[in-house]
């Protein structure tokens, strides 16, 4: 019912905008069509501010304003993929010019199954070519392209800094989403890190905001020496839950994001959240303009973050090495 309620609401909001005066008039003097961009993500409104910000922000940079030039139809998931495919479908009989889906893969694999006409600008944090989206990095072909940050593929990098903050640690804990596409290969990928570094690495598996608790007395259990957090949508949405119980517990816990630190998170190693979708904003605005997605060229993300946060290292009781503070991008005191 709540869900139902929101949607009303956004489609009221977007008739409004379709017939006020800021609607473009054509020659005839009779109002123009207004092109409609799709707004998929799994997570929910309330903790998705700075994505769709930051995707707005790339719009402006090709000349569009929602509201003014272009409209946007919003679908959030509330957590659950399974309702990807649904919400999908819904853009695509609403016939929107393009589909945006940033920061997920599960909601960039349901647009491509919806449509095969429908442009398509996604960003997601792995190969897009081995999970299907696209043909190859330079070519993509079909209706689909977007921004690879290979997020999912930095396991390595941040164990590695785990294990320089914590030289004595012994197990290590990985926290993914079994319903996420990349789950077996970030597990894949941390206990080979693992391997190469001599430490134990143990997977926690959190589908549910329910499983994220259950999560944390598993580490406890194992007695995990410190956490990695993996990339996802759902674990992003859910960073204030994991960043409390880390602290509770206290469990030394590095993110994908710099969001998750600046709001009391240890560290954090990945690309910038803000550029990918940024990003999906200029593709987006480029497709409205006339160019095709088979021929724009997927980009890789350039932009790289490490972020430390010396309070939350202090409430921990843990120094930071001058080495590691020497690397980081941002200090938050």
């Amino acid at each position: 019912m709540v869900d139902m309620r929101r949607r009303d609401f956004i489609t009221l909001i977007g008739g409004a905008v379709a017939s006020s005066p800021l609607w473009p008039l054509s020659a005839g003097g009779e109002h123009a069509a207004m092109p409609v961009i799709g707004f998929l993500y799994p997570g929910v409104p309330e903790l998705s501010a700075g994505i769709v910000a930051a995707f707005r922000k790339g719009l402006g940079e090709t000349g569009f304003a929602e509201g003014r030039n272009v409209a946007v139809e919003f679908r959030f998931a509330y957590n659950d993929n399974a309702r990807l495919s649904e919400l999908a479908a819904d853009l695509v009989r609403r016939r929107v010019a393009v589909i945006a889906t940033p920061g997920s893969t599960p909601s960039a694999l349901a647009a491509k199954g919806a449509t095969t006409a429908i442009p398509i600008v996604f960003s997601i944090g792995t190969d897009p070519v081995e999970v299907g989206l696209v043909a190859s990095f330079n070519r993509p072909g079909g209706n689909v392209t977007g921004i690879s940050s290979l997020n999912s593929e930095l396991a390595a990098k941040r164990l590695g800094l785990l294990h320089e903050l914590l030289p004595n640690a012994v197990c290590f804990a990985v926290l993914v989403n079994p319903n996420n596409p990349n789950a077996d290969t970030l597990a894949r990928d941390a206990k080979a890190a693992g391997l190469v570094i001599g430490r134990e690495i143990e997977i926690l598996a959190s589908g549910t905001t329910r499983d994220i608790d259950a999560a944390f007395a598993s580490s406890v259990q194992k007695r995990a020496d410190a956490l990695l957090v993996s990339p996802d949508p759902l674990l992003d949405n859910r960073r204030v839950q994991i960043i409390t119980l880390a602290t509770h517990h206290r469990l030394p816990t590095i993110y994908s994001f710099r969001e998750s630190v600046e709001i009391g998170g240890l560290m954090s190693y990945g690309s910038s959240a803000e550029d990918r979708d940024r990003l999906v904003g200029i593709y987006t605005g480029r497709i409205l303009k006339g160019e095709k997605p088979a021929e724009l060229p997927v980009m890789r993300a350039t932009k790289f973050e490490f972020v430390v946060n010396l309070q939350t290292a202090r409430v921990l009781g843990l120094d930071i090495p001058a080495t590691l503070l020497a690397r980081a991008d941002e200090v938050i005191e």
